[in-house]
């Protein structure tokens, strides 16, 4: 029985946070709808006994774990934080454009918050696989908000590498190192991602010749 009384305290817990951060209307019929569904499904199916099996795969392997990343720029408590992680979890579970939602409507909410524009940027590749001209607009809003942050360049720099632009990314991030402080907590971050995409790449196997 405790199972499923902590199942029920986390699944209403959460659509009060909902309510709480200010969701409401389809956005939050959608998202407890999702949480209803893996409740139940939870019930019927699940062995709290049994240990969690790896995921079969599907949408949610295309979506960019970027959470650890973030909190280098960030910290782990920043006022956007609700909001992200509730976007993250819906991404995570193939939700891309509820989780695209969710940040569009934060970023109406508080437009001066950096982290919420990267997000949203974040967001707007995993969905679209792919930067796009809303994507890079999130990204230079993060920049103008925050100047002295560089989370708004390093993740569209990150975008253009998951884009096919490697090189481009290599630039920008090293222009961020140019002027970074050495004891920056995010600099080990951009400087392992210079070195991950400046190591030469595997050649493509030719093409067969007709």
């Amino acid at each position: 029985m405790m199972p499923w009384l902590i199942l029920a305290v986390l699944v209403g817990g959460s659509l009060l946070a909902l309510r709480f951060v200010g969701v409401s209307g389809g956005l939050w019929t959608a998202s407890a709808a999702a949480l209803m569904l893996g409740a139940t499904g939870y019930a019927v199916q699940g062995d709290p006994s049994v240990p969690a099996a790896p995921g079969l795969g599907g949408k949610a392997e295309k979506v960019l774990p970027l959470t650890a990343a973030r909190h280098e720029f960030f910290g782990d408590f920043s006022s956007g934080e609700s909001w992200m992680r509730m976007s993250e979890a819906l991404a995570s579970s193939g939700n891309k454009a509820d989780a695209v939602g969710i940040l569009s409507n934060a970023v109406g909410r508080h437009p001066g918050d950096a982290q919420l524009w990267v997000g949203l940027g974040n967001a707007l590749v995993d969905q679209a696989q792919m930067i796009t001209p809303p994507a890079e607009y999130a990204y230079q809003r993060a920049a103008e908000v925050a100047p002295g942050n560089p989370a708004g360049p390093f993740f569209y720099g990150l975008a253009l590498a998951r884009s096919g632009d490697p090189q481009a990314a290599v630039a920008i991030w090293q222009s961020i190192l140019a002027t970074a402080p050495k004891e920056a907590s995010w600099r080990p971050l951009i400087e392992q991602g210079v070195a991950a995409l400046s190591q030469p790449q595997p050649a493509r196997p030719a093409a067969p010749k007709p």
